[in-house]
């Protein structure tokens, strides 16, 4: 009897904890998990190089179809044995480059699966962020690289060009099937499919958009979506989507119109690509899981060129930024031969400010181009004030002078309001201002604390510009706050901003001296006059390229430390400041855009495409490169100097200020599409070739990378800098190393080249061998002995420079700290 109760009250025991366990569980706050299982994915299964030998995967062979299912199977088992029901939702499962899945669940269970068998990895989702009608001509490939390739209606022609973003405004003219000059390339690699929804009818993938797909499971589980503006389509509901499409290959000559307005005629980089569309960006949130199951469907769908316009903003919590799950799947495209490109970040100026961290993937930098947008405030007295924004004179076009009101000298003295600088200063609420004051006049409004905490808007002065009559509106730097960085934007009243103190400080003398105040203080006449000046009107003379002040920074970094890699970030330079491109007339996160087709936009978003674009021109001219043949071509051209003749510049932080840029603010230097085209030499890595630069780096975990890669170390290539890149960058150099680039002959003839080296500061270069004559097709090693002869403990650059008999220029970037010379 006693054995008896005391079985009973153990089996009761048991159950209560069971009981705690699974409430627990629901207690819990839930998070997204992305885990990666052992076993090749479809893409690799029995083929470690499936497409880089002309072979593709068919994900609808048989095979793979079995292959992908017994993936599933195991995803689902693992699930199921592991975690108690009810504690979970699985999200994907990963089939086609990567093996795993996205489960939504609570941290304890999370750790159950952690230590499941078959498991390698698990990570928490980080959050995902967003990241021309000029800019073909600034890179000269209307005159270039468009007439070799038989024009604007052949170039990009039979290259597929993905986008993981917020999707596709369907009805753009950037978008349209053309059909007088219908596509005739053969894209039969290619196996995309058309999802439908709301906003997004069959008929939008049209021949020029081959494909569109959405993926909101993330979403979906992180956050309750906004059912008027988180659209389960693949219609793009925020503009940035169509912006970074249309600005790859979007059509040529579309006629770029905003507020009845003509700015001239967009054109994407390669016009004549199609466009796969894969939308896990919402207005509400982004999740990672919803960004690495679009390019897990994209590689499968066999895109050739992979943009991502958007990423997470901060590195892994607790992995090296190479193997986190984000750049593990730009790993796997890679492999399966796709190029990726990817946003460099905008977190610039500061240093380590970069989000694109691995080799296999390029990450564009942003510039200015030579273009600029101005506008203007002109004073009673004949002064003119430089100001910015795309707005409309005011009436009269400056011949007739309208009275200039100060916002904090018309208050509206009897109303209820907070006395606070939104409302007496910034112009946010139309209740506060006396409409007897401010209707037809000029009004000033001051950045204030609103602008500074970003909760004050330019759209709420346009709304107060309209609701109260203002002729315009002027938005003026405050000494307190400083300068602050001005865009041209489209207002549908006039206006401009003067962002400089300096500038503001004219303005307001003026406007004192013209204003009689009583003894309180208070205006008994406006006397100061003003008028706005159009600012829709663009000027071509501007230094260019610039590396935009927003524009993430090297040097790149292996952890959240940000203790520097052996690897140069950015790769490249790209316009990607005040651009031109379609956009989405609900603008669900830019009201200030609302009802425009077209949108100029700044961000490195903007020059990931650029990048993408001329890409696919590399790809159709020569379909057999790899992905690394192409950046290897893109970063080898690249321009160091402006149209000026000067190394190009670069943005400080304080508003105007420039400095002489350096590779980790350009990359290799500012991408030149023609001399891409003909780079004379390339430089390879591969997938097998990452796997031993992981294994190089020194103190790493082998078992993370093996748990992430699949893959265990068999190779090492004794430094990281040996990885085959084209550029050497050494964050710790010891006395004296060696490393080595092969470069492969691309040309049709052979070629002499003698090597030349511009030492960093600190250390001598020695190159063997001091020259060379190549063949086609034939390789050749140079041997790049760095020797520290002092001890800067700073990174310092120099290059090296391959120059052919035919005219043909190599430029490796080197980057290189050197720490000790004994």
């Amino acid at each position: 009897m006693a054995n008896g109760v005391a079985a009973l009250a153990a089996s009761s025991s048991a159950i209560l904890l069971l009981s705690m366990s699974f409430i627990a569980a629901f207690a819990e706050e839930r998070a997204i998990y992305l885990v990666l299982m052992e076993g090749e994915a479809v893409a690799f299964n029995g083929d470690s190089l499936p497409r880089q030998h002309g072979r593709k995967f068919d994900p609808k062979s048989e095979a793979s179809k079995v292959h992908a299912k017994k993936l599933v199977d195991s995803h689902d088992q693992v699930l199921q044995s592991t975690l108690e029901t009810g504690s979970y939702n699985k999200l994907y499962s990963f089939t086609n480059v990567l093996n795993g899945f996205a489960v939504h669940t609570a941290p304890s269970q999370a750790t159950k699966l952690k230590h499941a068998p078959g498991i390698k990895l698990v990570e928490r989702d980080r959050r995902t962020k967003l990241m021309t009608t000029y800019t073909p001509q600034f890179l000269g490939l209307p005159e270039g690289v468009w007439a070799q390739e038989g024009g604007e209606r052949n170039a990009g022609e039979g290259i597929v060009i993905g986008f993981v973003d917020t999707g596709i405004n369907p009805s753009h003219p950037s978008f349209a099937y053309d059909l007088v000059n219908p596509f005739t390339s053969n894209i039969s690699h290619f196996s995309g499919a058309c999802e439908t929804g709301p906003e997004f009818p069959p008929f939008s993938c049209n021949g020029k958009i081959v494909s569109a797909k959405f993926f909101s499971a993330g979403a979906q589980a992180a956050a309750s979506l906004n059912a008027s503006v988180d659209i389960l389509s693949p219609s793009d509901t925020v503009g940035h989507g169509s912006h970074v499409a249309s600005t790859a290959a979007g059509n040529a000559g579309v006629p770029v119109v905003v507020n009845g307005l003509y700015y001239g005629r967009a054109s994407g980089m390669a016009p004549r690509a199609r466009i796969a569309v894969y939308k896990a960006i919402y207005p509400t949130v982004g999740t990672l899981a919803d960004v690495v199951a679009a390019i897990d469907q994209a590689v499968s769908d066999g895109v050739d060129i992979l943009t991502l316009s958007i990423g997470v903003d901060e590195p892994p919590q607790d992995t090296v930024t190479f193997l986190s799950m984000f750049d593990i799947a730009m790993l796997f495209a890679r492999r399966a031969a796709i190029f990726v490109v990817q946003a460099a970040g905008n977190q610039g100026p500061g240093p380590s400010t970069v989000v694109s961290y691995s080799p296999w993937a390029v990450g564009a930098a942003a510039s200015r181009i030579d273009r600029r947008y101005i506008g203007s405030l002109l004073l009673g007295n004949g002064q003119n004030i430089s100001g910015v924004g795309l707005t409309a004179p005011s009436l009269g076009n400056g011949s007739v002078l309208y009275k200039l009101v100060l916002a904090k000298d018309a208050v509206n003295l009897k109303g209820a309001f907070p006395r606070t600088p939104p409302y007496v200063e910034e112009c946010q609420y139309p209740e506060a201002l006396d409409p007897n004051i401010v209707r037809g006049s000029i009004v000033i409004c001051t950045f204030s604390a609103g602008f500074s905490n970003e909760t004050s808007t330019l759209t709420a002065i346009i709304d107060t510009a309209r609701t109260l009559g203002f002729m315009g509106f002027v938005l003026v730097a405050n000494p307190s706050y400083g300068d602050f960085i001005a865009q041209p934007i489209p207002y549908s009243v006039s206006g401009t901003l003067i962002s400089k103190v300096a500038d503001a400080k004219i303005v307001s003398q003026y406007y004192e001296q013209q204003t009689y105040r009583d003894a309180g203080g208070f205006v008994r006449e406006f006397n100061a006059r003003a008028a706005i000046g159009d600012g829709r009107v663009a000027s071509f003379c501007g230094q260019a390229p610039i590396v935009s002040r927003f524009s993430s920074r090297g040097p790149d970094f292996i952890d959240i430390n940000k203790d520097p890699a052996d690897v140069l970030k950015p790769d490249i330079l790209a316009p990607g400041h005040e651009i031109w491109a379609a956009w989405s007339p609900m603008s669900a996160l830019d009201p200030i855009l609302s009802g425009y087709n077209f949108a100029l936009l700044s961000g490195t978003s903007m020059a990931a495409p650029h990048v993408a674009g001329i890409a696919a021109l590399i790809k159709q001219k020569y379909p057999s490169w790899t992905p690394s043949m192409i950046a290897s071509a893109i970063s080898t051209t690249a321009f160091k100097f402006d149209n000026n003749g000067e190394l190009i510049r670069a943005e400080g932080s304080d508003v105007g200020s420039l400095y002489s840029s350096t590779y980790f603010d350009s990359g290799a230097g500012f991408v030149s599409p023609s001399r891409a085209m003909d780079p004379g030499l390339v430089l390879s890595s591969e997938f097998e070739d990452y796997i031993s630069f992981l294994c190089s780096i020194p103190n790493i975990d082998r078992f993370a990378i093996r748990a992430a890669t699949g893959v265990w170390c068999s190779r090492s290539l004794g430094l990281p800098a040996n990885l085959n890149l084209p550029s050497v960058t050494i964050s710790a150099l010891e006395r004296s190393v060696t490393v080595r680039r092969s470069f492969k002959n691309v040309a049709t003839k052979p070629e002499t080249y003698v090597s030349f080296a511009i030492p960093p500061n600190g250390t001598t270069i020695t190159l063997n061998p001091p020259w060379f004559a190549i063949a086609p097709e034939e390789t050749q090693d140079l041997d790049i002995e760095i020797n520290a002869i002092q001890s800067t403990n700073q990174f310092s650059f120099g290059e090296i420079i391959l120059t052919g008999s035919l005219n043909h220029i190599v430029r490796i970037p080197l980057s290189i700290r050197p720490v000790s010379t004994v």
